[in-house]
């Protein structure tokens, strides 16, 4: 029996840049966390030690530095695309490359009286809320080259504070839960949705596709899908956002979901000689439910290249 090298690749991990745009007064912000990866020829550096087909982690750091220069101002999905291109093209051993990129968003601090209030061009407030996230892989080099690119969000935190219940499930003797036709449905959503090769313009840069209006399109679908729908349980919420998400963007292929449950669990205050009509609850963050689906096209290609090292896939 031998014993081999198996499946590997290597790059920096989570570099930070943020990228001001200052070719006006009124500034924008693009704040990133940038991991890039390389496969491809590698074997040497495992078995000898031999670092001649490694393009340095540090060197792949610094593309991402400079690219945010070049590139930055634009989309997450059109800068990584740039940097995915850029590294290709610097390492003639590697077979791909993919860039993650995680985005924070920053709103414009309001200044000035009631009647006048706006935001300030150049001060800004970090948001509380959802990170964007994008993954592109690029598979070797024109004229083959495939583009694969997932776009997404993470800690989409939402909470509705009626019109869900949980009822009609399995019982046995360990259950304790009870029946509720009136909860608080609350989770944490992770969510990736994946464009086919098809939709994407594979050129060096990513053509004519708004990412940024594509992102709010999806994100707004979400928000409103969650907010407006009857839940019978977060396994039916989760279908329905993804087939809005679906309808709203005829391109995508799929989206998928992990939603950990955000429990609420009533408090009981008749100890204390009070009622508590669904008022006062206590929020649990452990254990929780956690549930995943894969909401898709029935006619949409598997794409196994676009998911590879995507953590929650």
């Amino acid at each position: 029996m031998a014993i081999v090298l198996g499946d590997n690749h290597y790059g920096k991990a989570e570099t930070r840049v943020v990228r001001v745009v200052r070719d006006t007064d009124r500034h924008e912000i693009r704040d990133r966390n940038v991991s890039t990866a390389l496969r491809g020829d590698f074997a040497d550096a495992h078995e000898t030690g031999d670092q001649a087909h490694v393009l340095p982690t540090d060197s792949q750091k610094n593309t991402v530095f400079a690219y945010a220069a070049e590139h930055g101002a634009g989309s997450c999905e059109e800068y990584a695309v740039a940097v995915a291109d850029r590294l290709l093209e610097a390492s003639p051993y590697a077979t791909s490359a993919q860039v993650r990129v995680e985005e924070y968003a920053w709103d414009r601090i309001p200044v000035g009286d009631a009647e006048s209030r706006q935001g300030h061009d150049h001060a800004f407030v970090r948001r509380g809320t959802e990170t964007r996230t994008c993954v592109v892989t690029v598979e070797g080099r024109d004229p083959d080259r495939r583009l694969h690119v997932l776009s997404g969000l993470t800690d989409l935190t939402v909470l509705k504070s009626t019109g869900s219940e949980f009822k009609g499930f399995l019982t046995d003797r360990y259950t304790t839960l009870a029946e509720t036709d009136d909860r608080i449905l609350a989770t944490s959503l992770t969510a990736w949705w994946r464009w086919p090769p098809g939709a994407v313009v594979s050129t060096s840069s990513t053509g004519g596709r708004d990412w940024d209006a594509a992102y709010d399109s999806v994100k707004a679908v979400l928000h409103e899908t969650f907010a407006t729908t009857y839940s019978r349980a977060l396994q039916e919420t989760l279908l329905l956002m993804g087939r809005a998400a679906l309808e709203a963007q005829p391109d995508l292929a799929e989206i998928r979901f992990s939603a950990p449950n955000k429990h609420h669990f009533l408090v009981d205050l008749a100890p204390f000689g009070m009622d508590n009509p669904g008022e006062v609850f206590h929020a649990d963050d452990r254990p929780y439910g956690l549930i995943e689906a894969q909401v898709r096209r029935d006619d949409a290609a598997d794409d196994a290249a676009a998911w590879r090292d995507v953590p929650e896939w």
